[in-house]
């Protein structure tokens, strides 16, 4: 079950104490390291999270953690605090909200691309400065395939989609053959 109210608030606390210090992103990529351990080592999060085990087996496993990774004083208190209020199991989704501030207040969007086939560098680097001018931000895109496209793009920044692919003209011709009918 996702968490994100909750994991947004811890994730804003640790986001404004890392700007005034100027570690934010530290601070991401420790977040970033931790929600890792989570996805490549199932008995890491159960160590931190299962209720089974007492507390202090779960402190000490998370101790171990922050001195393996040698995190600072801030990041070590803010991941004791977590197994503490029992918050641990919300840790990815901390990361990830922790980014999406960082990514903010850097002005970066993150967007795709999707294309009937693979585009070269240059075409590449084309619809990413056009969806840069369109929403004025720095966008970092991420490029797929999908063959039943036919041909042309379909760009999503956030809210923004620009679909400009030959599935969605013919479909929209159709619907207005259909319509004079």
């Amino acid at each position: 079950m996702k968490q994100t109210i909750l994991a947004k608030r811890y994730a804003k606390a640790l986001f404004a104490i890392g700007k005034e210090e100027e570690k934010y992103e530290v601070y991401s990529d420790a977040l970033q390291a931790v929600a890792g351990l989570f996805d490549t080592n199932p008995e890491v999060e159960d160590a931190l999270t299962n209720p089974l085990y007492p507390l202090d087996v779960r402190e000490k496993a998370m101790a171990a953690i922050i001195g393996a990774m040698d995190f600072d004083k801030v990041m070590g208190n803010f991941l004791n605090l977590l197994v503490l209020k029992k918050r641990a199991v919300i840790l990815p989704e901390i990361a990830e909200q922790f980014q999406i501030m960082v990514d903010d207040d850097k002005n970066i969007s993150h967007g795709t691309v999707v294309s009937a086939i693979e585009l070269d560098a240059d075409l590449q680097k084309k619809v990413q400065d056009t969806l840069e001018n369109i929403t004025g931000k720095k966008v970092e895109l991420t490029a797929s395939v999908d063959p039943s496209i036919i041909g042309g793009i379909i760009a999503k920044v956030g809210d923004l989609v620009l679909d400009g692919s030959i599935r969605t003209q013919l479909a929209s011709l159709k619907g207005s053959i259909k319509g004079r009918e």
